[in-house]
């Protein structure tokens, strides 16, 4: 079957990676093969809707026997495009872009943090985590040197509109949004918004008002 023709709902299509470090684990381990309850349990999703995600992309498993971890694995990391270096900007080196940074994806070979940007001069010039910290001004010159696809946005809200119009402009594809703002961006670009404080609010939310209820995220 072909990937590339296949179309799955947003939800399934956020529980891949989850599914693929799962396995990558499994695999690690030696384990040759997984029941979808097995899953279920690992990744706390209901193993109805494992494999109702699987189905969507044909015969994964075998009824009684389960899923062959490695092939399954194989298949994840074709679909999510883990043979291809994805390289990252981010932009705004404060308290969370430096986590970010010392961080960078560590446990994901295929996605990088490459380059990053601030005003600060008590930043700019240096590296943090072997990434260096470019000033804003060479925004649009350094991503396009470095050939990035995707921006992380950890910049106060009040200049996140226009950073995003600059980076637009400069072949980026995606924008991991971590300030409150609610940016503008046109249909071909991909813009994932996670505030920290909203979520937050509704965690605290469902802890009051659904004490004993398991909600799926």
């Amino acid at each position: 079957m072909n990937n590339e023709t296949i179309k799955i709902p947003q939800a399934t299509a956020k529980r891949l990676p989850l599914y693929y470090r799962f396995l990558k684990n499994l695999h690690s381990s030696g384990k040759q093969r997984v029941s979808s309850a097995e899953l279920s349990e690992a990744v706390k999703v209901d193993s109805a809707t494992i494999r109702r995600d699987f189905s969507y992309f044909g015969a994964l498993g075998k009824k009684g026997y389960g899923y062959n971890v490695n092939y399954l694995l194989s298949f994840f990391r074709k679909t999510l495009d883990q043979d291809e270096l994805t390289k990252v900007a981010l932009i705004g080196v404060g308290n969370l872009g430096t986590a970010f940074l010392n961080y960078n994806f560590l446990k994901n070979n295929n996605t990088k943090i490459e380059i990053a940007f601030d005003v600060s001069e008590d930043r700019v010039g240096k590296k943090i985590g072997s990434v260096p910290i470019y000033h804003m001004d060479d925004l649009e010159e350094k991503i396009k040197e470095h050939d990035v696809q995707v921006a992380i946005l950890t910049v106060p809200a009040p200049v996140a509109q226009t950073i995003t119009d600059r980076i637009v402009e400069v072949n980026i594809k995606g924008i991991l949004n971590f300030t409150p703002a609610r940016l503008n961006v046109p249909s071909t670009i991909r813009i994932h918004h996670i505030d920290l404080a909203v979520e937050l609010q509704s965690l605290v939310y469902f802890l009051k008002h659904y004490p004993n209820e398991q909600v799926e995220s």
